[in-house]
């Protein structure tokens, strides 16, 4: 890899978690004016609409000939179709800054699932700084429960979530050998538009209300979000996501969802004006150290036999 090429994933994986980030914000504010498959369909329709005008404009190259299209379906099952309706969910049932600090829980996740399915073995060091970062997490989560409540219940469904996408990247890394991000990306978009948007249909025609279903698209609020999270969260976000993954192990990648929840947290506050407290900042410090120490003695992560 030439030496500008080197950083290159690591930028990717910056911008992508600013990406997310601020996508736990556009979520949340979506929500108010529409229902959690209504609003999935809408985001992976255009996410999909968006990838297949750059294919037939020849700016991206899609070829699945040959290939194994049963493992983009299971890479998709993965994400975007169960994890993002148990982030949608969790989303709902949680604020925006909660959100992204249980998120923060997928490197420690994928550090397990890479050891187990893909024999990448993190450095000692390594360990000790995806630690600090869930520690980190943790901490933030137990002192706003302590002092202001929290629901459990949602907090349960994002763990779902966590586990989904601790799936999606262990199948996401373990197949970037033989499809190239882009295609991952085409692949998790239309399948996630066809599922999102089958379900949000099915919930219409049972309610008589399909002549409303893109009423929604009227409410200024609920048109931005969407654009956001179509384009830059799903598109361009994933892209990103998947074009990390090809370049570096699953749980050095995974690792700037941790950079997502600090994002978050401060999208939160100044955004939708939510409460920022002493130990977020600490937690925030923390997570943001388990981030660059990771990637930092990154050239210290091995691989060998079990």
């Amino acid at each position: 890899m030439a030496e500008k090429e080197k950083y290159l994933p690591y930028l990717a994986g910056v911008g992508m978690s600013l990406i997310f980030g601020f996508s736990f914000l556009f979520t949340k504010e979506a929500l108010s004016g529409i229902g959690p498959f209504h609003l999935l369909g809408f985001r992976f329709g255009i996410a999909a609409l968006t990838l297949s005008l750059l294919k037939i404009f020849k700016i991206i190259n899609v070829d699945y000939r040959g290939k194994g299209l049963h493992k983009l379906i299971a890479i998709a099952l993965a994400q975007p179709v169960t994890y993002f309706i148990f982030e949608v969910f969790g989303i709902k049932m949680t604020t925006a800054s909660e959100s992204g600090m249980m998120i923060a829980l997928i490197p420690v996740v994928v550090t397990v699932f890479a050891a187990i399915f893909l024999k990448e073995y993190p450095s000692k060091i390594q360990i000790i700084f995806v630690g600090l970062s869930v520690v980190g997490t943790i901490f933030i989560i137990i002192m706003k429960s302590s002092e202001i409540g929290s629901n459990i219940s949602g907090i349960i469904v994002l763990l779902m979530a966590v586990l989904c996408a601790s799936i999606f990247n262990i199948l996401s890394r373990k197949y970037s050998a033989e499809f190239k991000p882009v295609e991952i990306t085409f692949a998790m978009m239309w399948i996630g538009a066809i599922a999102f948007n089958f379900i949000a249909v099915l919930e219409h025609l049972l309610k008589g209300e399909i002549t409303r279903y893109f009423e929604p698209l009227l409410n200024y609020k609920v048109l931005s979000s969407i654009l956001y999270l179509g384009i830059l969260s799903s598109v361009i976000a994933f892209f990103l996501v998947n074009y990390t993954l090809s370049k570096l192990e699953a749980s050095r990648s995974a690792v700037f969802a941790n950079l997502s929840s600090v994002v978050s947290i401060i999208a939160g506050v100044l955004i939708r004006h939510e409460p920022f407290y002493w130990y977020q900042f600490v937690g925030a410090v923390m997570i943001l150290t388990g981030v660059w120490g990771t990637n930092y003695f990154g050239s210290k992560f091995h691989k060998k036999a079990l």
